[in-house]
């Protein structure tokens, strides 16, 4: 029985919901600079006189909010810190199973998984806080963990 690890062990070990949730409103506030400035940069030169103008402004707008997020977090998940700013505040690593820095590619399905992750009305997200090693539907997708950077 000297290998079985005990569910406080594994506490220790991954960062819970709360960790994470505070890591994230780290890189929201980071993300907020480049997406505000994309967005009045975009608005800025584009005419949109009409409504299907507008939409399309939008969509744009969207779409590119969604690629400056999708580059921050897979570029940092996938760099050599392996976290984003936020993690990285909150002592917090993004590893495969074996602990080992994922790839850019592992980063971007973990972030698409992420999407489904909230619209499944979080649930997805909420997982974190009753799965044995702290994992959201996002990580169990990308088979990834969430380790505390210091060890207890």
């Amino acid at each position: 029985m000297e290998n079985e690890t005990s569910f406080s062990d594994y506490r220790e070990r991954y960062g819970g919901f709360w960790i994470r949730f505070a890591a994230f409103l780290v890189d929201l506030v980071i993300l907020l600079i480049p997406s505000l400035l994309v967005s009045f940069l975009l608005r800025s030169v584009t005419q949109a006189n009409h409504a299907t103008d507008k939409r399309v402004v939008e969509f744009v707008d969207n779409g590119l909010q969604l690629a400056i997020w999708w580059v921050y977090t897979a570029g940092m998940l996938s760099s050599s810190w392996q976290a984003t700013i936020g993690k990285r505040v909150c002592e917090l690593k993004v590893t495969d199973y074996d602990g080992r820095r994922i790839s850019f590619g592992r980063a971007t399905w973990r972030c698409l998984a992420s999407l489904l992750s909230a619209l499944l009305l979080c649930l997805g997200f909420l997982m974190i806080a009753w799965t044995k090693r702290r994992q959201g539907l996002h990580d169990f997708m990308a088979n990834t963990l969430v380790a505390k950077n210091k060890q207890p």
